[in-house]
């Protein structure tokens, strides 16, 4: 069943929302070489329950960890461990944060340093994707509208991979709801958008294929052909005319800028 809120439904998920923004800012500040994805994970898992807040991810299906860290070509659900981030390194922070009863889930990618224009033409653009999937989540459109969105400027225009395994979802009290928001489709199919659904909309690109593979832990999912792999990710409320986005990138923007260990010339 497709879910919608009320106007306080929303405004109060909001808050959720921006603890997210919040949360992975507070990771953007501290991103540096020498320093390992358990730290992270730790740090970020302080932050939220200080903020009144419970991690959402840690126990969700077994998963032990408050937030997800997929590195280069890790697509999504990373496990944080004694990996030391280095030079050159793609850092994909998701993570979902429950509080007053609904919860807020989004994803924004790094680079640690220096890296190659190839690598920062897919942040660029994979980032890009995400406002083009967004400008369809209005009343009445489909889901189909959005992945056809995301798929053609990916994968129509520069032949990257879009991820088919994992999709974007609806997003509220539970962690996931319906509808499912694929990033790929046909315009004018699947499931029709309703004023005040809120989506995870969440394009999950490689420079390569579209095939990933699981690793031993169950979890982390890797792009089969080992190419580098973006994840960014909004929630977004359906409007008319023009959809509300709830998630916020402007503090992760401005301390990702203000982190001389990070590497914002993509923008």
């Amino acid at each position: 069943m497709e879910l919608f809120k009320s106007d306080e439904e929303v405004a109060i998920q909001r808050e959720s929302c921006l603890l997210v923004s919040a949360t992975i800012t507070e990771v953007a500040k501290i991103l540096k070489p020498g320093i390992t994805t358990l730290y992270l994970d730790e740090m970020a898992e302080t932050f939220i329950r200080d903020n009144g807040a419970t991690p959402s991810c840690k126990g969700y299906h077994g998963y032990p960890y408050s937030i997800c860290i997929s590195i280069n070509e890790q697509v999504v659900h990373g496990f944080p461990g004694e990996y030391i981030l280095k030079e050159g390194d793609i850092v994909s922070i998701d993570t979902v944060v429950y509080k007053n009863g609904f919860h807020g889930d989004h994803a924004y990618t790094f680079v640690i340093g220096e890296t190659s224009k190839e690598v920062l033409d897919l942040v660029r653009i994979t980032k890009e994707s995400l406002y083009a999937g967004i400008k369809q989540a209005v009343t009445n459109n489909r889901t189909g509208d959005i992945g056809y969105a995301i798929e053609k400027y990916t994968n129509g225009n520069h032949g990257y991979g879009v991820i088919r395994d994992f999709v974007g979802h609806g997003v509220g009290r539970e962690m996931h709801e319906d509808p499912q928001v694929p990033n790929y489709g046909k315009q004018g199919t699947g499931k029709k958008l309703v004023e005040n659904m809120v989506l995870a909309i969440e394009p999950m690109i490689t420079m390569g294929t579209n095939r990933i593979h699981i690793l031993d832990d169950g979890w982390t999912a890797v792009s089969a052909d080992k190419s580098p792999a973006v994840h960014f990710e909004h929630n977004v409320c359906v409007k008319k005319g023009s959809p509300i986005i709830l998630s916020d990138f402007t503090p992760i923007e401005a301390a990702e800028k203000a982190n001389s260990n990070l590497n914002s010339s993509y923008y």
